[in-house]
């Protein structure tokens, strides 16, 4: 019990450290391979050393009294040097899997988290902006899990490795000698006391630095999503400016992350060189025959004064490398700090299990239908109308009055009180995945990745033939424009559909909604950041593909939406929460 107490008071107090640990859980039995070869690495090391100090204490001393014949010296060889062969082929070779094991362990566990990660921002669909802008999540799925790597690949291992090597090496030292083994666990305190001092500041600065990297990418991301906006109001210079400026902030911040780990590396080195110099010194005092407490002996002989020499560098070197790993645990603790908002997040999960598979445009019947948020604010006052199948209506009212998230509620991400009833079927009881295939959503925004044309049309039918995607464009009056372009459908565009203009990439949308070939379309003002004309083009372009088809569309403004069969307005926010909706006809 109180060693359970006692872990559980240790994870409490580092979180992250926590998070990591089980992340690594699933492969952990690849690492304590890795640590495995490293011991038996270590193992050859001692062997190597030993071999070595043997044959050139042989050689000396034989020359010195010039003994040596040629018989004895390749009987010495031929034992020695197959040993010393095995030892040095096989180091390197054991230190190969150890790496490889550790990379295969990190490629995993990073893989596996940006799953999770990816998962979870699923779950919370339209939601996942309280966790922050999309410039900052997809940092934090980039290079935050990258950050990982250093801790799982190096950090985890040599934290084992800290003590079982020291600890090989200085029962090997004391078979030669107590006191070169007592020095040795004397000055090792002096490195990780150190890298401690060091690390802890490191810490602290690779946690600044990961918050701005995630700030500064969500900013940039922001400055270009808004590109056309600040090209209207020519500020596209300040933005520029601002950009730059950042930019070196962050460089500067950088340098000195940068300043910290060079400075601790040279801390270590130093302390180690001392260590080194201390023991030689003993040591060649005492071959010398000139130590103040042992005049005229020699209290450890030349071979085994060259075992302990040579062995002395290996000792220091995991402390060493530790120190330098420590800041990948810096790195590693802050990125996860950073993630820890995401992975412990808990989105509503929508109950259904049936699926439903809809032939016809389907009839929804919403009563008495209401949304509270995660703060007990109320987001959709009680709200109550249907929509017959085939029929298209607007959705309106003042900003907060829960027109997103009436949609968010339809397409499964949010809970709710009230009923949603699709064809006299609880919208609670059906599948969300297969729901969502039934119908077809278009944001404010469109979704349009760094791809072709072609390729984009493709992520919303992925057999369709060339001849299909230009029949689709023509119907949304984009085939002029693509034909004229010198790749045509290979045209590639950049992030977020940089290349076409506003009201070209809601088209682009709307060609990808008619590809999926759905009878129920959820628009949440789709023309919201377009010029009049632009938009006016648009709804009229909506109103005569989507005939026959059921048709739900957020919009502040019902220029162009003639074709309407019904405007559902809203209450205001200041409204009474009984208050029901108002139908009024277009």
């Amino acid at each position: 019990m109180a060693t359970k107490a006692r872990k559980t008071t240790l994870s409490s107090s580092n979180p992250a450290n926590a998070q990591l640990m089980q992340l690594l859980r699933p492969e952990q039995p690849k690492l304590f391979a890795a640590l495995a070869l490293a011991v038996a690495a270590c193992l050859l090391f001692i062997l190597q050393s030993y071999l070595l100090s043997v044959l050139f204490a042989r050689w000396l001393t034989d020359s010195q009294l010039s003994a040596i014949g040629t018989t004895d010296a390749v009987a010495l060889l031929t034992t020695v040097l197959p040993w010393l062969a095995l030892c040095l082929l096989g180091r390197p070779l054991l230190q190969y899997g150890r790496e490889q094991l550790s990379l295969r362990a990190s490629q995993q566990v990073r893989l596996n988290l940006r799953a999770t990660l990816l998962d979870k921002l699923a779950q919370a669909g339209p939601g996942k902006s309280r966790y922050g802008s999309d410039g900052s999540l997809s940092s934090a799925v980039l290079e935050q899990v990258d950050a990982l790597d250093g801790f799982i690949s190096r950090y985890y291992v040599q934290r084992y490795l800290v003590l079982i090597t020291p600890l090989l090496l200085v029962a090997a030292t004391f078979v030669y000698s107590p006191l070169a083994a007592v020095i040795l666990l004397i000055t090792a305190p002096l490195v990780p006391v150190f890298m401690i001092l060091l690390g802890n500041a490191a810490a602290a600065a690779s946690q600044r630095q990961l918050q701005k990297l995630s700030r500064m990418s969500g900013r940039f991301l922001d400055l270009v999503r808004g590109m056309p906006t600040l090209q209207q109001l020519q500020a596209t210079e300040r933005a520029s400016a601002t950009v730059a400026n950042a930019a070196g902030h962050y460089r500067d911040s950088s340098m000195q992350v940068l300043k910290l780990a060079f400075l601790s590396a040279a801390v270590l080195e130093f302390f180690s060189a001392l260590a080194i110099a201390l023991l030689a010194l003993y040591l060649g005092l005492g071959l010398l025959g000139i130590l103040p407490w042992a005049k005229g002996e020699i209290p450890v002989a030349y071979q085994g004064a060259l075992f302990i020499l040579l062995l002395a560098p290996e000792f220091y070197a995991p402390l060493r490398q530790l120190g330098t790993d420590y800041h990948a645990k810096a790195q590693a603790e802050a990125a996860i700090s950073e993630l820890t908002p995401v992975l412990h997040s808990q989105s509503w999960q929508h109950p259904g299990t049936q699926q439903l598979t809809l032939q016809s445009a389907p009839q929804l019947s919403i009563e008495q239908l209401q949304i509270t948020g995660d703060d007990n604010r109320q987001r959709l006052a009680p709200l109550s109308f249907t929509l017959a199948a085939g029929t298209r209506i607007a959705v309106q009212g003042p900003s907060g009055t829960g027109k997103s998230s009436l949609l968010h509620a339809l397409l499964g991400f949010v809970p709710y009180q009230g009923s949603i009833m699709v064809n006299q079927h609880p919208l609670l009881q059906l599948e969300r995945n297969h729901w969502q295939q039934q119908l077809g959503y278009m944001a404010q925004h469109s979704s349009i990745a760094a791809a072709s044309i072609a390729d984009n049309l493709r992520l919303a039918a992925p057999t369709a033939s060339d001849q299909q995607l230009i029949d689709i464009l023509q119907q949304v009056e984009l085939w002029p424009l693509v034909r004229q372009l010198p790749l045509g459908l290979e045209t590639q565009l950049g992030e977020r559909g940089l290349g076409l203009s506003g009201g070209q990439l809601q088209r682009l949308a709307l060609a990808q909604l008619l590809l999926q070939d759905t009878k129920l379309w959820l628009l949440d003002e789709p023309t919201a950041h377009l010029d009049g004309a632009t938009a006016y083009r648009l709804h009229q372009l909506i109103g005569k593909l989507s005939q026959g088809k059921s048709l739900i569309i957020v919009s502040h403004q019902l220029h162009g939406l003639d074709w309407l069969d019904q405007v559902v307005k809203l209450p205001a926010p200041s409204a009474s929460l009984n208050e029901s909706s108002q139908h009024v006809s277009a």
